[in-house]
C-alpha cells in the first residue's frame, strides 16, 4: 500500500491538532472534508472548495462503481485523473449506502448483494471487491467495507455487524496489493459499550493507516454519540488519524474534536444550502424568511467568502423566492467557507488552550443540537 504520514502537533486536554501528509495534499487537523460523492460537488466546481480552504474531498466507491464511468475512471488512471481534482480524495467504501438500501440488499458473512439504485442490476460487494475498486480509483485514502447498522438496534444485530466488520477488515488487508491506497479500518458497535470496545480492540490491532468511528449519526441522540466517543476516541492509537464518519453538525464537530477526533465529512453544508439554510457563528439563518427581504446585510458579517463579500441577504432571499439555482450555489459557497472557518477556529482554540470557550460559543449558537429551541 502507498504510504502517508501523520503527526500530532499540539493538544488541549483530549483534543489535538495534527498534520496529515497525503500523496496530493497536506491536511491540518482537525479537518473537514466536503462530500463529492460522484467525484463532483453538488452545484459547485472544485475551485469553490479550494477557495474555501479545502484540499481533501470525499467520494464514494459505491456510487462510482455503479456509474457508467467506472471503466473511464480506470482507463484515466484513477479518480483524480478522471475528475481533474489535484487535491486528495478519501473514498468511502459505500457500506453506509448499502445499509440505506434496506429492502434491496442481502448481507451474508462473505459480503452484500444488492440491486443498483441506478438501473436495478444485481451487484455483489465483498471486502476483496471493494479493495479492487479502491485500487482502480487510486484515492489518497480508502475505506474498507464494513457493516453499518441503523440505531436503535437489537444486540444480536450489533454483534453480527461487529463480527463481520472485523472479519471483512482482515480480508481487506489480505487483499491489498502494493498498488492499493492507504486503508482505514472502521470501528462499529452502535451504542453498546462492550461491543464498541470489542470492535475497537480488534480493528486497531490491525495495521491500518488510520481508523474511523462508523455507525454514528444514524438516528441516535447527540448525547449518546458523545458518550460513545468519550471512550472510543480515547482508545484509538495516538499515532494515526481518527476519523468520525458522516458528521457535520457544528456542535457535533466541536464536541468530537474535544474528544480527540481528527477528521470529519458530511453533506450538511451543501445540502442545507440547497434548502436555503446558512450556517453562521451566530447560528442557522433561514434565507427564505420574510425578515431578510430588502436586507442589505451579508449572510454573515466578517465572513470572507465570495457570497458574503458580494451579495446581500435580500438578494439571496430573492434568488430562492424566484426559484433561481444561483441562490443555492452562493449559499453553498458560504456554508463551505463557514465550515472551513469553524475548523480553523477549532485548531486555533486547541493551540491556544481555549477550546472550552470555543465549545461554549458554538453550543450557544446552535442550541438545537443540545435538544433546545432552534435559532432563526
Amino acid at each position: 500500500m502507498n504510504g502517508m504520514r501523520f503527526e500530532t502537533t499540539g493538544n488541549d486536554d483530549n483534543a489535538r491538532t495534527g498534520r496529515l501528509e497525503l500523496r496530493r495534499a497536506v491536511l491540518e487537523t482537525p479537518a473537514f472534508m466536503p462530500v463529492a460523492t460522484n467525484g463532483s460537488l453538488k452545484l459547485l466546481t472544485f475551485r469553490a472548495a479550494e477557495d474555501a480552504g479545502f484540499r481533501v474531498l470525499l467520494a464514494n466507491a459505491f456510487h462510482l462503481s455503479i456509474s457508467a464511468a467506472m471503466d473511464e475512471i480506470a482507463a484515466a488512471g484513477g479518480v483524480n485523473a478522471f475528475t481533474g481534482w489535484d487535491g486528495s480524495f478519501l473514498v468511502d467504501s459505500g457500506g453506509f449506502q448499502v445499509y440505506s438500501l434496506a429492502e434491496n440488499r442481502r448481507i451474508d458473512d462473505n459480503g452484500v448483494t444488492f440491486r443498483s439504485p441506478r438501473d436495478g442490476t444485481e451487484m455483489r460487494f465483498t471486502p476483496e471487491e471493494i479493495v479492487r475498486i479502491q485500487t482502480m480509483l487510486q484515492p489518497d485514502i480508502a475505506m474498507v467495507l464494513d457493516e453499518c447498522v441503523a440505531l436503535p438496534a437489537e444486540k444480536p444485530v450489533l454483534e453480527k455487524a461487529v463480527e463481520r466488520t472485523s472479519r471483512w477488515a482482515a480480508r481487506s488487508l489480505d487483499a491489498a496489493t502494493d498498488a492499493a491506497p492507504p486503508l482505514f479500518g472502521i470501528i462499529q458497535g452502535g451504542l453498546d459499550r462492550a461491543l464498541r470496545e470489542k470492535s475497537l480492540k480488534e480493528i486497531t490491532a490491525m495495521p491500518f493507516a488510520g481508523f474511523a468511528v462508523g455507525g454514528l449519526s444514524v438516528g441516535e441522540a447527540h448525547g449518546d454519540m458523545y458518550e460513545v466517543l468519550d471512550y472510543t476516541a480515547a482508545g484509538m492509537p495516538e499515532d494515526r488519524p481518527r476519523y468520525l464518519m458522516g458528521v457535520g453538525d457544528p456542535v457535533d464537530i466541536v464536541e468530537a474534536a474535544a474528544r480527540g477526533i481528527d477528521m470529519f465529512d458530511c453533506v450538511m453544508p451543501t445540502r442545507n444550502a440547497r434548502g436555503a439554510t446558512a450556517f453562521t457563528f451566530g447560528g442557522k439563518v433561514r434565507m427564505k424568511n420574510a425578515c431578510h427581504r430588502g436586507s442589505n446585510q451579508p449572510i454573515e458579517a466578517g465572513c470572507d467568502c465570495y457570497c458574503c463579500k458580494k451579495f446581500t441577504r435580500g438578494y439571496i432571499r430573492h434568488l430562492f423566492a424566484a426559484g433561481e439555482a444561483t441562490g443555492a450555489v452562493l449559499l453553498s459557497v458560504h456554508n463551505l467557507r463557514f465550515t472551513a472557518r469553524l475548523m480553523e477556529g477549532v485548531r486555533e482554540a486547541i493551540r491556544g488552550g481555549t477550546l472550552a470557550d470555543f465549545r461554549a460559543r458554538i453550543r450557544q449558537a446552535y442550541p438545537e443540537s443540545m435538544g433546545n429551541t432552534t435559532n432563526t
